[in-house]
């Protein structure tokens, strides 16, 4: 009973303390900062935050050197005002900023691609699937066969290996791109999935109090599947999670407190996070908004 009581102590000073932790690290006005023009960011368009970031707390923007980006033996954080975008191999009129790859540690790469007018995606190598979501803008996928979808903020497409496809873009359009070498699994194999997050149903997360919608089938054919999370303000992850599976993660809005290992790193939307297997994780959100994250996660094989 002592145990307990003392946990709870620890536990009600720890959440008295975060607020004062963000605002320590990130100044009085917080992460969502006011727009040029004054819109607040409730009128501000979906996932804006995601390509229009604060870069870095006013108070240390003209401190050389600082940046917020963390990458350790079994995770890291990307967060923008670290990115280097440079040409994407084979496509057009397209700049990407790698957030995750396998010289990390991970067996997936998931890049941000800016996309500019009369822009044109390439193939991914042989037996490489891929994943597209859109955060910006809007883009055209065709298949090999002339079947063509209009792609808008928060459409996706799930492209399965070796599968013939093109993404065009007519104006600016910005995307965050996975891709990892497909596990066969005899019998089995993926389809072509194209839909948007606000047509999947909520589904049930016993014990835990956010939203989840899954975007992929859970199927077998499938090697990984992406999560769509969401927590309004003050909500938490109840479970401390340690597991076999990697994760990539990409804040999609709003703000709180990230635990990887023994580090608990305050973050905002755009910020990236890459996961190793057995991690210790754990989120709180925090803010006046709510949060909203894309989380990558391998499923349905077996880890040997």
């Amino acid at each position: 009973m002592r145990k307990d009581w003392i946990f709870s102590f620890h536990l009600f000073h720890l959440m008295l303390l975060l607020p004062f932790v963000l605002l320590l690290a990130y100044g009085e006005e917080g992460f969502c900062s006011l727009h040029t023009d004054g819109e607040d960011c409730q009128s501000l368009p979906l996932y804006w935050k995601v390509t229009n970031p604060t870069l870095s707390p006013s108070h240390l923007q003209d401190l050389p050197g600082f940046t917020r980006s963390v990458y350790k033996r079994d995770h890291a954080l990307i967060t923008p005002e670290s990115h280097v975008f440079s040409p994407l191999p084979d496509w057009t009129n397209t700049l990407a900023a790698y957030l995750i790859t396998p010289v990390m540690g991970s067996h997936f790469a998931m890049f941000l691609a800016k996309m500019e007018e009369t822009s044109k995606s390439a193939l991914p190598p042989k037996d490489v699937e891929r994943f597209l979501f859109v955060v910006q803008g809007s883009a055209i996928l065709s298949n090999g066969s002339g079947t063509s979808h209009r792609l808008l903020v928060d459409s996706y497409a799930y492209l399965p290996p070796n599968f013939d496809h093109s993404l065009e873009c007519h104006s600016a359009a910005t995307l965050v791109v996975i891709e990892r070498r497909y596990l066969n699994l005899e019998s089995h194999m993926p389809e072509p999935i194209v839909g948007s997050t606000n047509m999947q149903p909520l589904l049930e997360t016993p014990g835990e109090v956010f939203e989840l919608r899954k975007l992929l089938p859970t199927s077998a054919s499938y090697d990984f599947n992406i999560h769509i999370m969401d927590f309004q303000p003050g909500e938490f992850l109840n479970v401390k999670e340690v597991h076999y599976n990697q994760h990539g993660l990409l804040l999609l809005e709003g703000q709180g407190i990230y635990r990887l290992g023994d580090s608990w790193y305050p973050v905002q939307a755009g910020d990236a996070i890459w996961m190793a297997p057995f991690v210790p994780q754990w989120y709180a959100a925090l803010g006046k908004n709510p949060s909203r994250y894309l989380l990558y996660k391998d499923v349905n094989r077996n880890p040997l």
